[in-house]
């Protein structure tokens, strides 16, 4: 006896999620507001393939400095390793470099796409995200970057989120390098140790103070008992880190001079401190930040995965990277943008009630009463007639034969209107219209026959030269009541 093939088990990757419809709207009309803002300050889309040659991405990559870690690669057939991108702004830089002759400086563009990154997956941490990011390339002044903290402050009220819930807490790197020069640890020799520095740092909305002076030292072990190695800095050198991103230290320097520009900006644009905020704890983790950084932070409280009430956090941040242009072109070619975590800004929405407010009516259902050519073909026009009105519509695809199942199909689907036509009702030009909505309510609320002959008949007879004046009419009627009973 021949033995059963073993099914395929089906299962989803780790670090990686499937999306329903209602994220994906909400995603889709969130983008659309973010977008809007970008195209008021005057930014154009362009957009970058999912891989970029390895090398491209360079030696920039999160949580590590080789090359082919922390991104998930592949060989193409000339044995030339590609990788997914891991963030937008790489790309971004090999595209401007790439076409540095057409394009017309200052070049200020945005897009919106999936990064990927080959990391440990763990609550709130993905291997697959989306993220919506804005950049201006050729423009030294800080002027630009000042413009982009202005501009992140204005899509987060966009958004519906109110002042005193975000703020965009804004830094300069050239100060911390001061910082870490003070330390021992400037010049190109000390290049890993700073960025474990760095990463240790940007840790301090996580971990807090106590957390990233671990960090700096031998190293922290979280609640799963894994470890992270540390920096293995001296005492001296966490009391002046800590000092600093603390805001007790002080320093003179390019950076500072060009944060009491920035300021200065700000205040003359209306974006006092609530909006936009000096703080000296802004690092952000990626090495190639060369002057202001910033960061979009959420200030209201939610409850974690653990139960604890905690602020939301940071929902996007960016800063200027004056170097990521030179390494293909030899040129000094100044840039700055940021970057805004889509899922993690939804999650932070919907937690405000501020998306998935927009209706998405499920759509009227013509039902199959006959499966013979002419039938179909009627019954696909009338669908057909509702499409061109502006109304939502399909005809059931499945057995047609069990019409019981057609009717718990549009109960499940959230139908709002069944269109019934059977031989006699296309014999005299007719079709049965079913309000679904109003007929679930007779049967849910409805116990006695006076109060059921005085309501909204949940059937009616009608010619077929009015079906899209009286599905219109239905469905207006509908979300009237869903309106009522909102403001109730």
């Amino acid at each position: 006896m021949a033995k059963k093939p073993n099914k395929l088990k089906a299962r989803l990757p780790r670090g990686f999620v499937d999306r329903s419809a209602d994220d994906i709207r909400a995603t889709d009309e969130m983008i659309s507001k973010i977008q809007a803002v970008y195209e008021q300050y005057g930014f154009d889309p362009v957009e970058t393939p999912a891989f970029e040659y390895t090398d491209c991405l360079g030696k920039f990559l999160p949580d590590t400095d080789r090359p082919n870690a922390g991104v998930f690669s592949v060989q193409d057939e000339d044995e030339q390793w590609m990788s997914l991108r891991y963030d937008l702004t790489a790309p971004l830089a090999r595209h401007v470099s790439e076409n540095i002759n057409g394009i017309q400086l200052p070049y200020r563009t945005y897009r919106a796409g999936w990064v990927f990154r080959n990391e440990k997956p763990g609550p709130g941490r993905f291997r697959q995200f989306m993220q919506f990011d804005a950049d201006t390339v050729g423009a030294p002044g800080v002027q630009a970057d000042a413009e982009m903290c202005m501009m992140m402050a204005d899509t987060m009220e966009a958004l519906g989120i109110p002042r005193g819930q975000y703020v965009i807490r804004v830094n300069n790197r050239k100060v911390l390098d001061g910082v870490l020069e003070s330390i021992g640890l400037g010049g190109e020799e000390n290049d890993g140790h700073r960025l474990t520095v760095l990463r240790a740092i940007d840790k301090l909305d996580k971990f807090g103070i106590d957390g990233v002076r671990l960090l700096l030292g031998e190293g922290r072990k979280d609640e799963s008992g894994d470890f992270t190695k540390g920096a293995a800095l001296e005492a001296s050198a966490i009391d002046t880190i800590a000092d600093f991103v603390s805001g007790t230290g002080s320093l003179e320097n390019d950076g500072v001079t060009e944060l009491n520009t920035m300021a200065a900006m700000f205040n003359a644009c209306g974006y006092a401190d609530d909006r936009i905020k000096i703080d000296p704890s802004v690092v952000r983790g990626l090495e190639y930040y060369t002057g202001p950084v910033y960061e979009a932070e959420l200030l209201f409280d939610v409850t974690n995965e653990k139960g604890e009430v905690v602020q939301f956090g940071s929902v996007g941040g960016g800063g200027r990277y004056d170097g990521l242009v030179k390494r293909f072109t030899g040129r000094d070619v100044p840039a700055t943008g940021f970057s805004i975590g889509v899922s993690r800004l939804m999650t932070a929405l919907k937690n405000l009630g501020k998306l998935g407010r927009s209706e998405v009516v499920a759509p009227v259902l013509v039902t199959v009463m006959d499966g013979d050519v002419d039938a179909l073909g009627r019954y696909q026009k009338m669908v057909q007639e509702l499409r061109g009105a502006g109304i939502r519509a399909e005809m059931y695809q499945g057995n047609w034969k069990k019409f019981g199942n057609q009717l718990k199909y549009a109960d499940r689907r959230n139908c709002p209107i069944a269109i019934i036509q059977g031989s006699d009702e296309r014999e005299a030009g007719d079709l049965q219209i079913k309000d679904l909505i109003e007929g679930k309510r007779l049967s849910e609320e409805i116990t006695d026959n006076i109060t059921w002959r005085e309501s909204r008949p949940a059937q009616i007879t009608i010619k077929e030269a009015d079906l899209v004046e009286t599905v219109r009419g239905i469905l207006d009627g509908q979300a009237d009541d869903r309106r009522r009973q909102n403001e109730g």
